[in-house]
């Protein structure tokens, strides 16, 4: 049999290395879960992983307890099984903002996930607004949810709590992304043929709507200095666009 030499990207998988297999648990697909896992995403700061289980469920794992746990136990995981779980966030005792575990149920099926975190002295692009119904601050870590219903719903890691319900979307929201500045502004990407942008330090005020597109939007990127966004969707081109 002849050989052939293999390619950089051959190499390069061959010396990958599976760390470990997180599973899902196995329940109808007309129930919370579904069988197919859809989205993943890492907080910028590496302390969580999530990912949508399918259907409406998201899970969040604090990563370190979770790279530990594949460790001791070898490459498979239940992660819904396990036992050792850090204790939810208590100010009074110091364990304000610790990383513990969580399942959120968004309501309706969830294409996309973006973490997001805050840079205090950043300031909202929407200079004339005096009140604003959330602070977030530098400890705060946010998860935005893209849906099948084309809403988008802000959460707080560290408590799970649903802080915003952003609705002007009328498709699919495919993909999100948060600009790396810490200014917390959002851009999703949507089956109806837009991009928006929104200001969640403006309570989720919405400040563009981006119509390059002529079909539907799969995916956004923001880059490094957070003034240029680049998407992509079905057709063949990269449509970039410069937020001021």
């Amino acid at each position: 049999m002849a050989s052939f030499p293999l390619s950089v990207n051959e190499k390069l998988i061959a010396r990958s290395r599976t760390v470990g297999e997180l599973l899902a648990p196995t329940s109808p697909f007309d129930k919370k879960c579904g069988r197919e896992n859809w989205t993943v995403a890492f907080a910028p700061d590496g302390s969580y992983f999530a990912w949508s289980q399918g259907h409406r469920i998201v899970k969040l794992v604090p990563w370190s307890q979770c790279l530990n746990n594949f460790l001791l136990h070898g490459t498979k995981n239940v992660a819904n099984s396990i036992s050792t779980r850090l204790p939810r966030q208590n100010s009074d005792s110091g364990q304000k903002n610790k990383p513990c575990e969580h399942i959120i149920d968004c309501g309706d099926i969830v294409w996309s996930l973006a973490f997001g975190s805050s840079v205090p002295e950043k300031q909202s692009r929407c200079v004339n607004i005096e009140w604003h119904r959330f602070k977030f601050g530098q400890d705060q870590l946010l998860l935005a949810t893209g849906l099948n219903n084309g809403r988008i719903k802000i959460w707080d890691v560290y408590t799970g709590k649903l802080l915003l319900n952003l609705m002007d979307h009328t498709e699919v929201v495919r993909d999100l992304t948060f600009a790396p500045d810490g200014s917390l502004i959002l851009v999703s990407a949507s089956r109806d043929k837009t991009l928006r942008v929104w200001d969640l330090k403006d309570d989720g005020n919405m400040m563009k709507v981006l119509r390059g597109h002529q079909n539907w939007v799969y995916g956004c990127a923001f880059s490094p200095d957070s003034s240029i966004l680049c998407s992509v969707g079905a057709s063949k081109a990269v449509v970039a666009a410069i937020l001021v």
